[in-house]
């Protein structure tokens, strides 16, 4: 009994343990990690004189002439397990070594994330199946057999995430090919190691790019992110970070998520979180935000960053972005403007991955970018991998503006301010095409008091593009200065930003020049002072809106991530500079302040456009102090306007004195309240005579402080 008991007990046992086994065999498993390409494997090598032919780093080359030997790989370390030639000396040695390592996927669709490690001294580019997924070292741009590397010792296995390049990846054999360059000819040493392994098991999606936001409205705003794998996408959002209480399902599966918010409150913040049903994939948290835009014609502060030429994604660039944030720190910025040549060197997915991606991500999910299409953001067949198709503007009119019905160029209000963004590049530039079309009627339509338009090819510069030379950029340059600038202040715009030219270039007030540099004219010139308030004074615009022919400032702010080149001498530049940084813009009421911040967050220039009456030039720090402040041209041949600000009520006189220290006009003499004021002076002496042309002074006085600024009149 006690035997068939025993026998019945086992055979359930038996039973119970291969129905677990069959659970454990089917259930799906957790995701694992896989080697495509083991630490210290078999290398083909190639260590010559000369570059290989270009198709080197393609799965299709034939290596068989190379040689191969196991990591780590190179000369000059104890370390080496394979020895590389050097070259014909010390002194003389390879610029370039070539690495190729072929292996195998069986099923490319399951991989979730990708990984390398890599060991190398001293730069590197690294291609799967021939497309660019990684560089380090180099500058950005055609790299060259003599192209020269930063210094990199090759110790240690550094790791970098390539799941973003997954998709190249195919179904067999496959390529990992690395470029290795040194710092000079002489360079001591060479390292070449690396592992690349992959994440496989369950379909698991991960956040690939973003989320990043697009055309905030005063009444929606786009978030655009792409993921690993095609899912369906949600945002979840509110008006407070810990309820995101509204939510937005997209039940169609996507690589590429692009969500509108309707229905919102204008000037108004909110948080929000990207993903999928039961998955978040980034958000919830104070970095995920935006404000919507006022409506506009609303006289709300704005604040504005701008560049050109930025992409590289080199420490250049990262500095530059470093800059701006120490300058901003607790004051962000409310539009982001890209004047083109966003992604080096041809606009590839990839190089906007590594150039504007990877390079802004504490940035691109809170603030909304507008960018512009510069000569290297080339366009490519099939969807989502251009800077047209990229990014999702307002063209709809759906953030004011007229609608344009196209990528290439839109305008859009933030309150008070019109934004227009014009294609130098790819869209007809002769009058009477669509883009110049477009953009009379626009600007017609518009009633903001500020106007600033943006593009890629400067109408004037005499940095590292000419704009006097008519085969420079294929005349794009002289085509926008002869056929938009006639429009844009025919409009009354202020300001235009521009890129293309790696310096930063910044007018005068000016109207009227469409020619060469050797044209302009004084009369051209409407302002010829520096603009700034603690110098010659600020630029005065006497239309509170936007005026015809009142005057442009132009500013070429293509050193975002490059800086050098040209003479820098063209005559209508109040300022230029050979050296990285961005351009910040504050509008607040009837004033617009520009600075352009280094890459270490100083001031390097700065400007000021006032418009209608002179008041409210003065700093808001100045509060608590008797202020004098010049509001308009010095020199000048006409009316000189001063403001100033009591810190307190009581009598106040403002006199103007000649050379010889005598009184010869008196503009206030009276109790004023505390506050800012303004007068004019008409040139005109107490007896009516008109002042000859010198230096005077204008003199400030209350019951305990004086003040005093120089006039310059010329005749």
């Amino acid at each position: 009994m006690r035997t068939a008991s025993l026998i019945r007990l086992l055979l359930v046992l038996a039973v119970t343990s291969l129905v677990v086994l069959a659970v454990q065999v089917l259930a799906p498993s957790a995701a694992v990690t896989v080697t495509l390409v083991p630490q210290l494997s078999s290398w083909k090598y190639l260590a010559t004189a000369s570059a290989p032919a270009a198709t080197w780093k393609n799965n299709g080359f034939n290596d068989a002439a190379w040689s191969a030997g196991p990591g780590v790989l190179g000369f000059g370390e104890t370390y080496i397990a394979t020895p590389v030639p050097f070259g014909p000396s010390a002194t003389d040695k390879y610029r370039t070594t070539y690495f190729r390592r072929s292996f195998t996927v069986a099923a490319p669709e399951s991989i979730g994330s990708l990984s390398l490690a890599v060991r190398y001294d001293d730069g590197f580019v690294a291609y799967l199946n021939g497309v660019e997924v990684l560089r380090r070292g180099l500058p950005a741009g055609t790299i060259a057999y003599t192209t020269l590397a930063t210094s990199h010792e090759g110790t240690a296995y550094e790791s970098f995430d390539l799941t973003a390049f997954v998709g190249t990846l195919t179904a067999g054999a496959n390529l990992l090919a690395v470029e290795l360059h040194q710092t000079s000819a002489s360079s001591s040493d060479l390292v070449w190691e690396a592992a690349l392994t992959a994440t496989v098991g369950p379909a698991v999606a991960q956040l690939t790019r973003g989320p990043y936001l697009q055309g905030v409205a005063p009444n929606q705003a786009t978030i655009r992110w792409r993921t690993s794998l095609a899912t369906p996408g949600q945002v979840r959002y509110g008006e407070s970070v810990a309820n995101l209480d509204q939510v937005i399902d997209v039940a169609a599966s996507t690589l590429e998520h692009e969500v509108t918010i309707p229905g919102l409150d204008p000037a108004t913040r909110f948080y929000y979180s990207v993903g999928m049903p039961g998955t978040v994939l980034a958000g919830g948290d104070a970095l995920h935000t935006f404000r919507t835009a006022p409506l506009p014609g609303t006289p709300s502060p704005v604040r504005i960053w701008a560049f050109g030429d930025a992409g590289r994604g080199t420490p250049a660039q990262a500095a530059v972005r470093d800059g701006y944030l120490a300058y901003t720190a607790g004051h962000p910025s409310d539009v982001w403007l890209m004047a083109g040549d966003n992604a080096y060197d041809a606009g590839l997915d990839s190089e906007y991955q590594t150039g504007l991606f990877a390079m802004y991500p504490s940035l691109l999910p809170n603030l909304c970018l507008f960018p512009a299409r510069g000569n290297h953001d080339q366009l490519y067949a099939g969807a989502n991998n251009d800077i047209l198709e990229i990014f999702s503007p307002p063209t709809q009119g759906e953030a004011g503006g007229l609608p344009s019905g196209t990528h290439a160029y839109y305008s859009f209000d933030h309150g008070n301010v019109h934004f227009v963004c014009l294609d130098s590049e790819g869209s007809s530039r002769v009058p009477g095409s669509p883009m110049l079309t477009w953009l009379q009627q626009d600007l017609a339509a518009s009633a903001a008091s500020w106007v600033i338009a943006y593009w890629h090819h400067p109408p004037y510069s005499k940095g590292s593009h000419d704009s006097d030379n008519p085969a420079d950029s294929e005349g794009k340059m002289q085509d926008m200065r002869q056929n938009v600038l006639p429009v844009l202040e025919a409009q009354g715009v202020d300001l235009v930003v521009v890129g293309h030219s790696h310096s930063y270039e910044r007018s005068m007030l000016i109207d009227g020049h469409y020619g060469l540099s050797t044209t302009l004219t004084p009369q051209m010139v409407l302002d010829g002072g520096d603009g700034r308030i603690d110098g010659d004074g600020p630029y005065q615009k006497l239309t509170p809106g936007s005026g015809p022919h009142e005057g442009t400032v132009y500013v070429v702010a293509g050193t975002a991530a490059l800086a050098g080149g040209g003479t820098l001498n063209h005559p209508v530049m109040a300022r230029s500079l050979n050296v990285t940084g961005s351009l910040l813009i504050d509008v607040a009421g009837l004033r617009l302040d520009a600075r352009f911040i280094s890459s270490t967050g100083a001031v390097l220039d700065s400007f000021t456009i006032l418009k209608g009456a002179p008041v409210g030039i003065l700093d808001p720090e100045e509060a608590s102090a008797l202020s004098l402040r010049l509001a308009g041209p010095n020199p000048t041949t006409g009316d000189s306007w001063l403001a100033f600000r009591l810190p307190e009520a009581g009598p106040v006189r403002l006199t103007i004195i000649d050379p010889t220290g005598r009184r010869i006009a008196t503009l206030v003499n009276q109790s004023l309240p505390a506050g800012d004021h303004h007068a004019t002076w008409n040139g005109l002496t107490e007896r009516g005579a008109r002042a000859g042309a010198g230096v005077y002074l204008a003199m400030l006085e209350t019951r305990h402080e004086r003040r005093t600024v120089k006039l310059v009149r010329t005749r």
